[in-house]
Order: C-alpha cells, then structure tokens, then sequence
C-alpha cells in the first residue's frame, strides 16, 4: 500500500500546475492540480477505502482531495469523520468532506449539532453547511425560528468561512419556509452580510436577499 501511496504521490506532483497553485493559495488551498485531472485519477482508481485512507494519512492537500473521490462514505465512524474534518483545514479539503462525505454518512445529523455549537468557527462552519442541507431536504423537526435567532446575533461578526455557512442557512430557510421568509429577508436586509460581494453576470448574488428573492421567482415561475 504505501508503495501505491507513493506512486500516486508522485503521479500527482506531476500534475502540479504552478500558475493554478499560486492561484489556490490565494483561496488558502496548497495545491496546483486541476480538478478536472484529479477526478480522471479516480474514476481510473475507482472505490478504495483502504488506499483512500493512505492518502489522507500524507497530510497532502492533493491526495487528500483524491482521497474523498474515492473513499466509502459509509465506511467512517463519527469519530473518524470528526478527526478528518479537524485536519483539514484547506477550505477545498474541508468542502469536499463535508459535502461528498459527511452528507452521505449514516452520522451526518449527530456531528451536524455537534459541530454547529463548536467554539472552532471552522468547524461550527461544517455544522451550518450540514444544517443548510436539512433546511432544504428535512426540515422537519429543526428549531427555524431559533436558527435565525443565532444568525441574527451572531453572523455580522462570525468570521469569513463561517459567516458564508450561516448566510446560506439564512438563505435557504427564506427559500425554503415561506412562513419564516419574511424575518429571513429583514434579517438580511438589516445585517447586510455579502452585500457586496463581488458577482459574475448571469450568477445570483449571495447577499440572501437578493438570494431568497431569484430562487422564490424562479419556483414560482417554474
């Protein structure tokens, strides 16, 4: 196995684009391999638990990444995937986790509340993507009013990868729940999270007014 590892190691500091890494740095991500060449190296590999468990254990942010494209979601326990998510603090290792893993995890719900209340806001940023995907999917039996409560109180003020996880659950609770959309548009309003932020043309801007308004008018529409 290590033999492997050091194999795809080597395969993958062969990928190594300096411009595209100097540009992840920017985003705090110490890597330079294009995505589109890492996913050929998995779908090439296909499921390898044990080999994906090799790969995270170098600490490398690209066999990391190759790492979660291969592994078995289910096959982690809550503690690994916790230990995982606490190393990894390359926000694109970090996303990759908790979307393409964590999500599909049979313990997804219990490190959801665990993480949202963690004093490590990368962390607790894990939590409310986990609590964004329940507001869409399963909302049943989650405390709305309570979240907007903490979001109200605490967003302004969290800091970046955090505060962009709860604007989303904001966002998505005034798409989602017409009964809270009013409060949720308010509380965007009155905060002004990301009211600036930078938006390409044809894409829909984060500050979750504007957010909650399109998707409405577009599910209306449709």
């Amino acid at each position: 196995m290590q033999a492997v590892v050091a194999g795809l190691l080597a395969e993958l500091a062969g990928l190594e684009d300096p411009r595209m890494r100097e540009a992840n740095e920017k985003r705090g991500d110490d890597h330079g391999v294009n995505l589109s060449s890492l996913r050929a190296v998995a779908k090439r590999l296909k499921t390898q638990q044990e080999l994906a468990c090799g790969l995270w254990a170098t600490d490398n942010t690209a066999a990391r990444l190759l790492a979660l494209l291969i592994c078995r979601p289910k096959a982690f326990e809550r503690q690994e995937l916790d230990t995982m998510l606490r190393e990894a603090r390359a926000p694109k290792v970090h996303d990759w986790l908790v979307n393409y893993v964590v999500k599909k995890s049979p313990h997804a719900e219990e490190l959801r509340v665990g993480w949202t209340a963690d004093p490590d806001p990368v962390v607790a940023s894990a939590g409310w993507a986990l609590t964004s995907e329940r507001v869409a999917k399963q909302p049943e039996g989650l405390d709305l009013p309570g979240l907007l409560d903490t979001i109200e109180a605490d967003m302004k003020d969290a800091p970046d990868r955090l505060q962009w996880a709860m604007n989303q659950t904001l966002a998505f609770i005034g798409i989602e729940s017409a009964g809270h959309r009013a409060r949720a548009l308010d509380i965007g309003e009155r905060l002004g999270v990301l009211k600036d932020y930078p938006t390409p043309p044809n894409c829909t801007s984060p500050f979750a007014p504007i957010w909650i308004s399109e998707m409405v008018r577009r599910q209306q529409a449709g």
